[in-house]
């Protein structure tokens, strides 16, 4: 349902990058895959000297043409298109020097590094073209562009929790979103649905924390122990929601779903299995966002599931009353209606803690203002701090508060209801504008869901029917 998807990929321990070795009179060239894995070992490329310049009479002698392409094995060909890399050097003073290029233009290899040197050599590569075969005397002699295989990728074994929570300063793990500069949704599968179907806890608790530097939601998926045996799984869920350790306000950016769902795994010939709801629960998001806006409650009969063949539990409506209280969410499957997501609450919306961000869709809508007013006021950086700058934020801010409410995203009839910004002198203080500072106060009134529907049935009594 969204319109952009950011994927990291994390690898255990023993994962290693495929390598192409292209010799040549002063060393080989070494290409390697741009990210660990068997995957790298579909890899091909060839070399050639059909450059701009092949019929100068001083042609450079640096120039070489790259050619890089993935085997995807299937007859006829296939898989990405391949890479073609003109007129790139082994001279790091010309204009298309390799690993330049490959850094800025190629999603498949980089020249590898050891020690903070480029393996390139001394001089360009050999071209990888086979002998020319005898031909008549009709015919030109032809020579046959040869790819040569890349080797030694390997997937490693399964990422332990050290991979999944990463490092800051490496960008690896969680923190390999540092390089994305914006995402509203995180999911985080286990890392393998036979021997160990649940994320652990700890990368949960690093990701939440993560999830609240960035503004996003984190959504959880219930373990797969709640929900292996139908009869008690709606107490075992409650009994169990405490073990995650996803508590306290941050957990206002947390959001849990329960059960899981079945669906054909092609992997395995299709054959029926069990997956998380994370994905599916992003999509369901980002489909009503869309549609709605982040103010409307990704549940209810139009966030339907699709492309799935059942649940793992199918709730009953005193079960399903059973997990709400406690902020889980559960997904529902309905003669008429087909399943759907039938709950809306953060990992702070049990009733007893009264939360203000009980609601995903309250809370991301807080997000949602607060990450664009972030980036919305970035003009006002180095500006004088004084009444005139106050009075072009407040008239800013209120206009992209007024186009929310016009949209329905408040409560209230009026804007005065709806919502107010403030940013003056009670909001910066003299000691504000000597640090540099500059207040700005934003208020919203949110739209809740509506989790009950009561109906009110009266009969008139001694009544008689003519």
């Amino acid at each position: 349902g969204g319109s952009q998807a950011l994927v990291v990929r994390v690898t255990g321990a023993g994962a290693a990058l495929a390598t192409i070795n292209l010799p040549g009179t002063g060393g080989a060239l070494t290409l390697e895959a741009s990210s660990a894995g068997a995957w790298g070992n579909k890899l091909r490329a060839s070399v050639n000297y059909l450059t701009k310049d092949k019929d100068d009479p001083n042609p450079n002698p640096n120039l070489f043409n790259l050619t890089v392409s993935e085997d995807s094995g299937a007859e006829g060909g296939g898989g990405t298109p391949p890479e073609k890399h003109f007129n790139v050097s082994i001279n790091p003073n010309d204009s298309r020097y390799l690993p330049r290029v490959l850094e800025q233009n190629s999603t498949l290899v980089r020249v590898r590094r050891v020690a903070g040197n480029f393996q390139i050599g001394t001089a360009r590569p050999f071209e990888t073209l086979s002998s020319p075969l005898s031909s008549p005397l009709s015919s030109p002699l032809t020579a046959t562009e040869i790819f040569v295989a890349a080797t030694g990728g390997a997937d490693g074994g399964v990422p332990g929790v050290n991979e999944y929570r990463g490092s800051r300063n490496g960008k690896s793990g969680v923190f390999a979103l540092e390089k994305a500069d914006l995402f509203n949704l995180l999911c985080i599968p286990p890392p393998d649905r036979n021997n160990n179907p649940d994320t652990d806890p700890s990368v949960y608790q690093e990701a939440l924390a993560y999830c609240l530097e960035r503004r996003a939601m984190l959504i959880v998926d219930s373990p797969n122990a709640w929900g292996a045996l139908p009869e008690g799984a709606a107490a075992k869920a409650v009994a169990g929601l405490g073990a995650l350790g996803l508590a306290g306000t941050a957990a206002r950016n947390a959001t849990i779903y329960f059960p899981r769902v079945i669906q054909p795994d092609p992997n395995r010939e299709n054959q029926l299995d069990t997956f998380v709801p994370s994905g599916l629960i992003a999509g369901v998001m980002a489909r009503t966002d869309a549609n709605r806006g982040v103010w409307k409650a990704p549940a209810g009969l139009d966030a339907a599931i699709n492309g799935i063949q059942g649940l793992q539990v199918n709730l009953t409506d005193p079960e399903n009353g059973q997990l709400n209280p406690f902020g889980i969410n559960c997904l529902r499957s309905f003669p008429v209606n087909g399943r759907v997501v039938w709950g809306a609450r953060t990992m702070r919306g049990a009733d007893q803690l009264a939360d203000e961000y009980k609601y995903i869709p309250v809370r991301r809508t807080a997000l949602f203002i607060e990450e664009s007013l972030y980036r919305g006021t970035q003009w006002v950086v180095f500006e004088p701090n004084d009444e005139p700058l106050w009075a072009q934020i407040r008239l800013n801010v209120s206009a992209f508060m007024q186009n929310l409410f016009r949209q329905g995203a408040f409560q209230g009839k009026t804007p005065r209801e709806a919502y107010f910004v403030k940013c003056d002198r009670e909001t910066t203080t003299q000691n504000d504008i000597n640090l540099g500072i500059v207040n700005v106060l934003v208020g919203f009134a949110p739209l809740k869901p509506a989790e009950f529907v009561i109906i009110k049935i009266q009969q008139m009594a001694g009544q008689i029917a003519t």
